[in-house]
């Protein structure tokens, strides 16, 4: 599999978009709509029959994950944490209405909120959005490759293997304030490199 397939990769660069959306750039959210808005129907149609419906609740989910993006902390992938709040949506959208989900089982909801993969959920994208996809993807390979050992380790441990600042420090043994500092040094030095990429000026921060 190349590197950029990976998707430890793959979870780093949708943090880092994250992170952005939080810092107040709102374009990066569009790149996540372009990048799991199919997924997402495709998800939903193994709850909901009506095309029109799955369109409204993939819209009000992705509104709901805008709004709770200033609390989500990264301790799961985005896409899990995007799925899990689709589902739960469509599960409320049809309780309201009286109705159970139409093709879905209990077993198969909890496989669907928690898969890493998701493969089986994944669906063709525009041309558009897989290059993007995979040039966010190789771009942020490369930068984590450049960064020295400390740094790298530091926001490895911490993106894509999810670990808390204790728990890294614990692990590198250094400081918490030594962690915090390697970790924004690595999202700094990423952040320049994708910023030609994304458009983002000098000046601001992530």
């Amino acid at each position: 599999m190349p590197e950029a397939a990976q998707p430890g990769a793959d979870r780093a660069a949708d943090q880092l978009l994250v992170e952005r959306i939080q810092a107040g750039d709102n374009r990066a959210f569009e790149l996540l709509v372009v990048k799991y808005q199919r997924k997402v129907n495709r998800l939903l149609s193994r709850f909901v029959r009506d095309p029109v419906e799955i369109e409204d609740i993939t819209q009000e989910a992705f509104i709901k994950a805008y709004r709770a993006l200033p609390r989500f902390r990264g301790d799961a992938a985005f896409y899990t944490w995007l799925y899990r709040i689709a589902v739960n949506t469509a599960k409320n959208f049809l309780a309201s209405q009286g109705r159970r989900a139409a093709t879905l089982a209990d077993s198969t909801v909890e496989e669907a909120e928690t898969f890493e993969d998701a493969s089986h959920l994944r669906e063709v994208a525009t041309p558009e959005a897989e290059l993007m996809t995979k040039q966010i993807a190789e771009t942020v390979n490369r930068a984590m490759l450049d960064l020295p050992d400390e740094l790298r380790t530091a926001i490895t441990l911490r993106e894509i293997e999810g670990l808390s600042y204790e728990e890294i420090a614990q692990s590198m043994g250094c400081p918490i304030g030594t962690v915090r500092s390697r970790i924004f040094r690595a999202r700094d030095a990423i952040a320049a490199q994708l910023r030609p990429l994304l458009d983002t000026s000098k000046e601001k921060r992530w």
